[in-house]
């Protein structure tokens, strides 16, 4: 185009330039937005408590949340609510069936079975959340920097989570209380660091396909370092698969922590604990004495079928 008077624009002298016209803002993540991604933000904050509402609509997440809230009283005012002592032995009650008087029966020490169900959940409700989340932060950390960074980084660490992953999973918890020892606290911990290259496994796939995104060069060429990308830009857009993955291995860690305690690994006696109890009643089935085995099992299995229907209500609100 040509100025007023028809001739073409002359290039302005040395530090006389015109004022720079502003590009389109940035988001509160640093990242460029133009106007199909400033309406993409819109439409998902707009779809995120739309996903809620679907979520607190499926009865199925209501049965699986009334069960967890159910144990999770038991786990806080379980001793406050039992009708005996869990500890407490009666010897002239010994092996009673349900009655009554004890509603689950009793153990071969007299113990009510009731009590020490009730009061099982404790630990279980203690150790399975921390070591889940324990796992998640550093799956997540370990997932992300594979699929993001790539390279040898990726093939060297892919090598040893497959070597690692080719182990049965409690074959390598077992191991590591054993060197270790079986206290609350390192039974969490170890938990926690057998689930981090399953979590990580997970991220990574999910970071290879996020990796490739139009977003993802865009920080880079506004200058975000790799820590921030990975954290600011591609983390929250893998939350998803992060929160499904969380809510699974909750329920595996239930099985853990109670495997390891029927093992003879995990709480000791006489704290009350499901994993032990079974361990030592459940040979008393050939003698007819069904109830010390049944409850403890059933508490184990309504506590990860609850973790299992929240996790699959979850899923598919988000894959909706």
């Amino acid at each position: 185009m040509s100025g007023p008077s028809g001739a073409a624009p002359q290039p302005a002298e040395p530090g006389t330039g015109t004022p720079i016209q502003p590009v389109a803002s940035l988001d509160r993540t640093d990242g460029y937005l133009g106007p199909a991604g400033q309406a993409a933000v819109a439409a998902a904050a707009r779809a995120t408590p739309a996903r809620w509402r679907l979520l607190v609509r499926r009865p199925v997440f209501w049965v699986g949340a009334g069960i967890l809230l159910f144990w999770v009283v038991c786990a806080v005012f379980g001793y406050k609510i039992v009708p005996y002592n869990p500890l407490a032995q009666q010897l002239l009650d010994a092996n009673a069936p349900p009655s009554s008087a004890h509603w689950f029966g009793t153990d071969p020490l007299g113990r009510d079975v009731l009590s020490r169900v009730i009061t099982g959940a404790r630990d279980i409700l203690i150790i399975t959340p921390i070591a889940t989340i324990i796992g998640t932060i550093l799956g997540t950390a370990l997932g992300l920097a594979m699929g993001y960074i790539g390279g040898t980084f990726d093939l060297v660490t892919g090598r040893l989570v497959e070597a690692f992953l080719a182990l049965p999973f409690m074959i390598i918890a077992f191991l590591f209380v054993v060197a270790v020892g079986s206290s609350v606290v390192s039974i969490t911990v170890i938990i926690g660091l057998v689930f981090t290259p399953l979590i990580a496994r997970t991220v990574r796939a999910a970071v290879l396909v996020e990796r490739h995104q139009d977003y993802v060069p865009a920080a880079q060429l506004l200058g975000e370092g790799r820590t921030r990308v990975m954290f600011a830009e591609i983390l929250p857009n893998v939350m998803p698969a992060i929160l499904v993955e969380f809510t699974v291995r909750l329920g595996y860690a239930v099985f853990a922590v109670a495997t390891l305690s029927f093992l003879g690994f995990g709480v000791q006696p006489p704290t009350p604990d499901w994993g032990a109890d079974i361990s030592a009643n459940y040979i008393n089935l050939t003698a007819g004495y069904w109830w010390q085995t049944l409850f403890p099992a059933l508490a184990i299995a309504t506590l990860v079928t609850s973790v299992i229907l929240i996790a699959d209500s979850i899923e598919q609100v988000l894959a909706s």
